[in-house]
C-alpha cells in the first residue's frame, strides 16, 4: 500500500493532476502544498509537465519542479532520461532538457484522464 507523502507542487500542476492530491494545505508563492498518492508518477509528471512547451537549462527544471530533495530529484531526471522521456543535450555550459515524443504521450496519458473526467460532470 502506498503512503501518503507531504509535497510542493506548483499550482498548475496541482490543478491539472488533482487525482494525485489527498489533500491541499498553504499556498506558497507558485507553489501548494499537498498531501499526496503515488508519488513516484506525480513526481515524474512535475519534471514532464514543466518541459511540454519549452526546453529547460538544469537549474530552471530543477526550480520550477518543486521536487525539493536535489538526490530525488536527480533520480526522477536520471529515469525520465533513461526511459527517453527526456533528452538531454549539452549546450555551452548548461545541460538543456527537452521532451520526447514518448514523454508527451506519458503526459497526455494522463492529461487526457483529467480532460474526460472534467468533461464528464
Amino acid at each position: 500500500m502506498m503512503r501518503a507523502r507531504l509535497t510542493y507542487i506548483p499550482v498548475e500542476v496541482a490543478d491539472q493532476f488533482g487525482d494525485f492530491i489527498i489533500k491541499r494545505d498553504e499556498q506558497i508563492l507558485d507553489a501548494v502544498r499537498a498531501r499526496t498518492r503515488d508519488f513516484s508518477t506525480l513526481s515524474l509528471l512535475k519534471l514532464l509537465y514543466q518541459v511540454r512547451g519549452e526546453s529547460m537549462t538544469f537549474s530552471d527544471l530543477y526550480s520550477k519542479s518543486k521536487i525539493r530533495m536535489k538526490r530525488s530529484f536527480l533520480n526522477y531526471l536520471h529515469l525520465c532520461v533513461d526511459y527517453n522521456f527526456l533528452e538531454k543535450k549539452s549546450v555551452g555550459q548548461n545541460m538543456i532538457y527537452s521532451i520526447t515524443d514518448k514523454g508527451m504521450t506519458m503526459l497526455n496519458l494522463f492529461m487526457q484522464k483529467t480532460s474526460v473526467k472534467d468533461e464528464s460532470i
